[in-house]
């Protein structure tokens, strides 16, 4: 099932078989989509929003000059746009940073769910305000943490959502992003996280292999990075699984 990522481990919310297949239902097309790819472009119209399945996308804003800001990272059982569900036009760009697999659903679809299923459409709702949270958590780095904690708390939340998907064993993940879309995500130059990929690397912290993460002590990588999970809302089994793997 393409949904079955979605939602998943969760504190305070849990999708009922019925649920998930009726979103099954909703899923008009599956895209298989390049990466380094625009999906969505600002100011555009939007008649559907994307489930991603495989991959990761981002959503991002250029400055005047052409240089972009990563604003969101999603990684799968992500709903990336559901939020131009009301909005109708995004405010930033959508992108797919690796190859990436995406479930196209409707608004219309959307509109039935709403009408008809109003407990589907407050979990639907809940995924957002998820969003939210994750983005709140980004200001606080950007604005409070210095070079170091900023990649060391991206790559713990990183790697907590990668485990609520099934795609971390809590200590390794693929990433196949570059070190330059780790720059746009922390404010930093690409000089600046290539240092501080070795200092973690020399703090044995970290390691990076070949798009492969290796997360050699979590504990004290969530400390270096003032990293706290509680804005990811796991629930109480997943966030037992993840820090017995601490």
């Amino acid at each position: 099932m393409f949904t079955d990522r979605f939602l998943r481990n969760r504190r305070g919310i849990r999708l009922e078989t019925a649920e998930r297949a009726r979103l099954e239902e909703a899923i008009e097309e599956v895209r298989v989509v390049e990466a380094r790819k625009r999906l969505v472009r600002a100011g555009d119209l939007l008649s559907e929003s994307t489930l991603l399945v495989e991959g990761f996308l981002c959503r991002y804003i250029d400055d005047r000059h052409g240089l972009r800001q990563l604003v969101a990272i999603h990684v799968p059982g992500d709903f990336v746009d559901l939020h131009g569900f009301p909005l109708k036009t995004l405010d930033h760009d959508v992108a797919s940073l690796t190859a990436a697999t995406v479930a196209v659903v409707p608004h219309t679809a959307l509109q039935k769910i709403e009408r008809e299923a109003p407990e589907l459409a407050r979990k639907l709702w809940y995924a957002t305000l998820l969003d939210a949270a994750i983005h709140r958590a980004w200001l606080f780095r950007l604005g409070r943490l210095d070079s170091i904690g900023r990649v060391a708390h991206f790559l713990c939340e990183t790697n907590a959502r990668l485990v609520l998907a099934g795609l971390s064993d809590g200590r390794r993940f693929a990433f196949g992003l570059t070190q330059y879309d780790l720059a746009e995500i922390c404010g930093l130059t690409n000089v600046h996280v290539n240092r501080v990929i070795r200092a973690l690397r020399e703090e044995r912290l970290c390691l990076f292999r070949s798009s492969l993460v290796e997360i050699l002590d979590p504990s004290r990588l969530a400390d270096r990075g003032q990293f706290d999970p509680t804005y990811l809302y796991i629930d109480d089994s997943a966030a037992g699984a993840l820090a017995a793997k601490e």
